[in-house]
């Protein structure tokens, strides 16, 4: 009998928690900033508080703006083979039935891939130029020297320089499942625009995650897709919902997470605080760079360790 309160004692401490959280500094909409913040300012308003917002007029100034086009980016890296993700559905890294499925990873001439986005070719998968790891670096690096390789102001504010500059472009059918990063992440659009839908790390408790066996997509002889196990791995922790469509009769904790939305512009830039959960959705051939700084292990990090591991005790008693 005790042990059973002490359990629902926990579980209402977890219950509430998210909402104790909201009313201390919940924010209705992400909010805009006209202008970059200074270094201190960004660390004392939103890194150290942990809150999202969008900055205006922060790179106006790149040449990307102005010459990132379909047509400068064939001639420029037309020739050169790079990293493609290719799904049959247009998620990558996600949940489909009882996998992790990662896509797979095809080496093209990166005009084979334009050909595709620009419906010259057409195919019935999704093409996604998505590897991350510094792939604007490791496999763009004719592009380079039309954005920065850093924010200044936020690598000063962080005392770091990024861990990794990635480059990103696809199909508007190309999908980011829910999930989180060990990131301070600055999301810049430079032609389309970005639909995100934040949970702050608070929400947490009403978030599930399951144990998956890691799977990719391979393409067969007859040019379907077959799902294969990596049978060495480990099972991969992810999230089975999708915060479109929730099933809230399998995750009915869901039902009292609040996300918020928004649509990040060409020309603006997001800052999305390490920790927070996204689902990413974009319009058809969008570009966009981002910078990842690792975080701060510290105190903020321990707390959301511990409130990571209580979820998921209780979910499994």
């Amino acid at each position: 009998m005790a042990e059973g309160a002490a359990l629902r004692a926990v579980r209402g401490c977890l219950a509430a928690f998210p909402r104790e959280a909201r009313e201390l500094g919940w924010m209705e909409c992400v909010p805009y900033l006209d202008r970059p913040p200074s270094p201190l300012e960004f660390y004392r308003e939103w890194v150290s508080p942990n809150k999202p917002c969008i900055i205006r007029n922060a790179i106006g100034h790149w040449p990307a703006l102005r010459k990132w086009t379909l047509e400068y980016l064939r001639e420029v890296m037309g020739h050169k083979v790079v990293s493609v993700a290719v799904t049959p559905n247009g998620y990558a890294d996600a949940v489909f039935h009882d996998r992790f499925v990662m896509p797979e990873e095809r080496q093209m001439p990166f005009m084979d891939f334009l050909d595709i986005v620009e419906k010259k070719v057409t195919s019935p998968n999704v093409f996604y130029v998505q590897k991350q790891c510094s792939n604007l670096t490791e496999e763009f690096p004719e592009l380079m020297c039309d954005v920065q390789p850093d924010i200044p102001w936020m690598s000063e504010a962080l005392g770091k320089k990024p861990d990794a500059v990635n480059f990103w472009l696809g199909e508007s059918t190309a999908v980011t499942s829910l999930h989180k990063d060990h990131y301070e992440n600055l999301y810049c659009v430079i032609s389309g625009e970005k639909q995100f839908l934040l949970h702050p790390p608070s929400d947490r408790p009403f978030i599930p995650y399951e144990l998956y066996q890691a799977a990719t997509y391979k393409v067969s002889e007859d040019g379907s897709f077959e799902i294969v196990d990596e049978k060495t791995a480990d099972k991969v922790p992810w999230i089975p919902l999708d915060p479109l469509n929730p099933n809230l009769e399998r995750y009915p904790e869901y039902a009292q997470a609040k996300p918020l939305q928004c649509t990040v512009k060409a020309g603006e830039m997001l800052y999305l605080p390490s920790l927070w959960f996204h689902h990413v959705q974009q319009s058809h051939g969008c570009i966009a760079v981002n910078y990842w700084y690792d975080m701060e292990y510290d105190l903020k990090y321990s707390y959301y360790q511990l409130l990571d591991g209580l979820t998921k005790a209780v979910t499994v008693l």
